[in-house]
């Protein structure tokens, strides 16, 4: 049960990302990945599977799956004196650049946007990931294209740099 422990440990950077990607939110993924995690080490020791990293994530897109249906409809908001102080991440080549991207996949439908950081990110299989979620592998590459197609649609639509004449 250790050394599962350890495994599971280390398979949480990836584990933060995909439900950031999810949720688009650090605080809500994080709180998707504690609860992910109560759930995984509450059946550990029923678990008799080979990959760990992939049941492990299926959790965490079901989890997400269920807030997704109770929060359905629910508008969140907070005042603007409760949101304290927010700091901003350290700048990693273009900024802009990378905000156009984080925009484009956030514009994308769930569906897409999951199949695309399985795949793309954290480098998963398309048979990996229709086990996942539970799809078939066509419906996987099928997401998978319109997603980095609509990705790139928006990427290039964005890149436009409109200029005036000179009068």
């Amino acid at each position: 049960m250790a050394d599962r422990t350890d495994e599971i440990l280390a398979l949480m950077p990836a584990l933060r990302r995909y439900a950031a990607s999810l949720s688009r939110s650090r605080q809500d993924a994080d709180d998707l990945v504690q609860d992910s995690m109560e759930a995984a080490f509450a059946h550990l020791g029923d678990w008799r599977g080979v990959n760990l990293r992939g049941w492990l994530m299926t959790i965490v897109t079901n989890m997400h799956r269920r807030r997704y249906r109770s929060t359905a409809g629910r508008t969140q908001l907070a005042a603007l004196d409760e949101a304290g102080e927010v700091a901003a991440p350290a700048a990693l080549g273009d900024p802009l650049e990378r905000d156009r991207l984080a925009a484009a996949i956030d514009l994308l439908p769930p569906e897409q946007r999951s199949v695309l950081m399985l795949v793309v990110v954290e480098g998963y299989a398309y048979a990996e990931v229709a086990g996942m979620l539970e799809i078939p592998v066509g419906t996987v590459m099928s997401r998978l294209s319109r997603a980095r197609r609509a990705v790139a649609q928006t990427m290039e639509g964005r890149n436009v740099i409109g200029l005036r004449r000179p009068g």
